[in-house]
């Protein structure tokens, strides 16, 4: 009589009972719905199932190690697009010597808007080191929201910097109180800057058509307001708040101009922000 045993089935982690799906729920409640791990063995316990903490979180640190190909894959192939969007913003980060603190480290974020893919790379400061590595064989346009640690590649090679009219539109929103006859005026014209950009949405235009209506109706509003910022600036008080947002938008006008040039590229940052937004709803 001979007794046969089937080969175990394959895992995804060695030793570890936890299947695919059970380390993919995980890590997607963690990362995605914002489910810290704690929470997650709460809810398991209810369910009398008893899984220590350092048993989820070297599950998920191991299933993270097993993805990396596809977080490489993934880096490429958003550096690899000719027009970025990149933004920073910080995190909390548990300090693995000090049980219990935390220190700041930052996600730069960096979005390929042509096919909608986003990479985040994490950096324990926010110094131009990590851009300025991670992009250093980058050729096209980057769009920031006005950091100067960007301010690097507007001197690299086949790299054409952009900013944020939303960024600058806000600085004006926060000097409505100081001065809002000059800051409606501004935001006035931003605002038709914008109904623009609706209309080449709502129309669904090509980048050529873009180009055109840009070149017509946006860039003589944008020479425009452009001289008539530098000529208010002289009669301000340049410490105050209207003082500050023209100065602001006159150091960065001739970088927020250069959407109107292209039917492909975007009149703000948004895409990247969008995108950094959920980091606030808790990553833990």
């Amino acid at each position: 009589m001979t007794i046969l045993i089937a080969p175990m089935p394959d895992r995804p982690l060695p030793k570890a009972i936890a299947g695919p799906g059970l380390l993919a729920q995980i890590v997607i409640d963690k990362y995605v719905d914002h489910l810290p791990l704690h929470r997650q063995q709460q809810r398991f316990s209810r369910e009398k199932i008893n899984i220590p903490y350092s048993t989820i979180s070297d599950w998920v640190s191991n299933t993270c190690k097993l993805i990396t190909p596809l977080y490489d894959a993934l880096q490429r192939e958003v550096l690899a697009s000719n027009y970025l969007h990149a933004g920073e913003t910080p995190i909390k980060v548990l300090d693995k010597d000090k049980k219990g603190e935390t220190h700041r480290g930052y996600f730069w974020v960096y979005h390929n808007s042509l096919q909608d893919m986003v990479f985040f790379d994490y950096q324990p400061g926010r110094g131009r080191e990590g851009p300025s590595e991670l992009l250093k064989n980058f050729q096209g346009h980057l769009q920031t929201d006005g950091y100067a640690a960007y301010n690097i590649f507007d001197t690299q090679k086949g790299v054409t910097l952009l900013h944020c009219m939303a960024h600058a539109r806000r600085k004006f929103v926060e000097a409505r109180l100081n001065d809002q006859a000059r800051a409606d005026y501004v935001l006035d014209k931003i605002q038709q800057l914008y109904a623009i950009e609706r209309k080449a949405a709502e129309e669904q235009m090509s980048e050529a058509d873009i180009l055109q209506l840009r070149l017509q109706k946006a860039m003589p509003i944008l020479e425009s307001l452009g001289k008539w910022m530098q000529q208010a600036y002289v009669e301000v008080l340049p410490k105050s708040a209207i003082g500050m947002a023209l100065a602001y938008s006159i150091q960065r006008w001739p970088r927020l101009m250069v959407y109107a040039t292209n039917g492909k590229l975007n009149i703000d940052n948004n895409p990247v922000e969008n995108c950094i937004r959920p980091v606030a709803v808790g990553y833990v």
